[in-house]
């Protein structure tokens, strides 16, 4: 049987890093996460996320393991078929660094338990794959005062952001990207999906949650980061705060928790997205 490596061993080629070194290393120990989704964008999220030795990593999901799922969901295996999601990510992340702290939560978040769920940890990262749980996740960030890193794919394109609203200011909400529910977005089997670009945009995702940690600038809020997997192509477009968002919007202020709406007079966002990007 083979002899644990100790965590300098683990961490040794990312704290030579200057943006990291001892002190950013400690910072990622201490730091509790929540990946929400055990799929396509939380398995290399939470692969890369314990790999840096983030110390606590929670993860919610309901589903079981399906033969469909195993072209872009690299946390499980033909040998975990219908295996919860999330039993199947414990045994892999504990297999990758058995230093992390590890917890489950087999349960579909919803707005019934968001809050609770939400409560426990520093920072939330999405990668569910429906609006509803997106909305309810926000919703329960904003209101604990949470970062919200959030990401979605579907066919080979991906999206990212970091949602900070409840700091005020220009930090636009969930919302200033989505004003109005969507249309119900075609499933992945009903369209498909590029296995690898899930692979980049969760790895991208995690690059993020670990610059959160740290406090490495710049930040994605105000910014939505769009990937072509076909072209290769990266765009960053301007995701200012709207005045008339129904969550965070001028309307809103003097409502319990609600930051004040600040940076110009700006009322309608500067990009249209898709209601079809909820596939993971």
């Amino acid at each position: 049987m083979s002899t644990v490596p100790d965590e300098a061993s683990f961490y040794r080629r990312q704290v030579v890093l200057p943006e990291i070194g001892a002190a950013g290393q400690a910072r990622l120990k201490a730091a509790r996460v929540l990946v929400i989704g055990a799929g396509g964008l939380g398995s290399p999220l939470l692969m890369y996320l314990a790999g840096a030795g983030v110390g606590t990593l929670g993860f919610a999901d309901y589903d079981c393991v399906e033969p469909s799922n195993l072209h872009r969901q690299i946390l499980h295996g033909v040998d975990r078929l219908d295996m919860p999601k999330v039993r199947s990510a414990a045994l892999t992340l504990a297999r990758i660094n058995p230093h992390v702290r590890l917890v489950e939560h087999a349960v579909p978040v919803n707005a019934g338990n968001a809050d609770a769920l939400v409560a426990q940890y520093d920072i939330v990262a999405d990668g569910c794959d429906n609006f509803a749980t997106r909305d309810a996740v926000h919703a329960a960030c904003r209101r604990a005062g949470i970062v919200l890193v959030s990401a979605a794919v579907q066919l080979a394109d991906g999206i990212l952001t970091t949602f900070k609203s409840h700091l005020g200011g220009s930090h636009p909400c969930f919302r200033c990207l989505y004003p109005e529910v969507p249309a119900l977005a075609p499933s992945c089997s009903e369209i498909g999906v590029l296995g690898p670009a899930v692979g980049v945009m969760g790895a991208l995702q995690a690059i993020e949650v670990i610059k959160e940690i740290l406090g490495v600038e710049p930040s994605l809020s105000g910014t939505l980061a769009m990937y072509d997997a076909w072209s290769c192509d990266v765009t960053k477009v301007e995701l200012p705060r709207r005045e008339n968002c129904p969550c965070c919007g001028a309307a809103q202020e003097g409502k319990a928790g609600q930051p004040p709406v600040t940076g110009g007079n700006r009322t309608t966002s500067s990009v249209a997205v898709s209601g079809c990007d909820f596939s993971t």
